[in-house]
């Protein structure tokens, strides 16, 4: 039976495709399907990609594990290798990411769909895994995860590894009282997803850059009556690192556009 793509229109924008199938997604993807994978294939485990050089990539291997919150590792490829085998059997590294960002001695030169061109035979691929995945659940339990949403710098720095150093990002939501306490419970049950909140309230506490969101438009100067910023440890925080580290060469995916795998968001959670 085909798996089920239906249309949805954003709220500022034309419609776009959903889907159901991350195999799918992801053929789709390496043709040129360009959407965000948010709200993509939900129920589904997405990953932040890095690819860097083999000589970095045990210092990027410590980073991530000194850095757990942010950096969670839920595979790792042998050099050169195309093929996530254990997360997504049949997928292609260099293509089924719907968006690439391309770093050149820690500067972000292009943002392109496709890396096949760039790809080099020493390249380490990480895959992180993206609190993006636990949407579903969240909206299940009643948590509204559509607005009220950003990725912030901090002034909190993450512990250094090799040239591998740099401020942690954060997800910024602003929930309800009652819908912090159901996310702060639900996330603690995921930690490969960065777990339960770093910090609930002011966000001067973190010293958050409020100013420049990572992506999309600075959030409203004044929180709405009701609402608690909470924060979670963000998977775009080695694509920061990689711009104070000045690799000579990087590839990531570009912010909002993960890997969406085959792995059940579900089986990830502890009980």
């Amino acid at each position: 039976m085909a798996a089920q793509v239906r249309m949805v229109r954003n709220n500022d924008g034309p419609e776009v495709p959903l889907y159901t199938s991350p195999k799918q997604f992801r053929t789709e993807a390496r043709g040129g399907l360009a959407v965000l994978t948010r709200n993509q294939c939900p129920g589904y485990v997405q990953c932040g990609l890095v690819a860097l050089p083999r000589a970095q990539a045990l210092d990027f291997m410590i980073f991530c594990q000194r850095n757990q919150k942010a950096c969670p590792v839920i595979e790792v490829l042998e050099p050169g290798q195309v093929e996530a085998r254990k997360s997504a059997p049949g997928s292609d590294m260099r293509s089924d990411l719907p968006m690439y960002s391309v770093y050149r001695n820690g500067v972000r030169v292009e943002d392109v769909p496709d890396v096949t061109s760039l790809w080099r035979d020493d390249l380490v691929t990480f895959l992180m895994g993206s609190n993006t995945s636990l949407d579903l659940a969240l909206q299940r339990a009643g948590v509204q995860t559509e607005r009220y949403r950003w990725p912030v710098t901090t002034k909190i720095p993450t512990e250094p590894a090799g040239p591998f150093h740099g401020p942690l990002v954060v997800t910024m939501r602003w929930l309800t009282p009652q819908e912090m306490i159901i996310a702060t419970q639900l996330t603690s049950r995921f930690p490969f997803n960065h777990g339960a909140p770093i910090h609930v309230g002011d966000p001067a506490v973190l010293g958050c850059d409020l100013d420049h969101p990572l992506t999309g438009s600075p959030p409203p100067k004044k929180i709405p009556d009701g609402l608690i910023p909470t924060f979670w440890a963000c998977v775009v925080t080695p694509q920061v690192v990689a711009v104070a580290a000045k690799v000579d060469f990087m590839i990531t995916s570009a912010p909002t556009y993960g890997l969406i795998t085959d792995l059940e968001t579900d089986k990830f959670g502890i009980p």
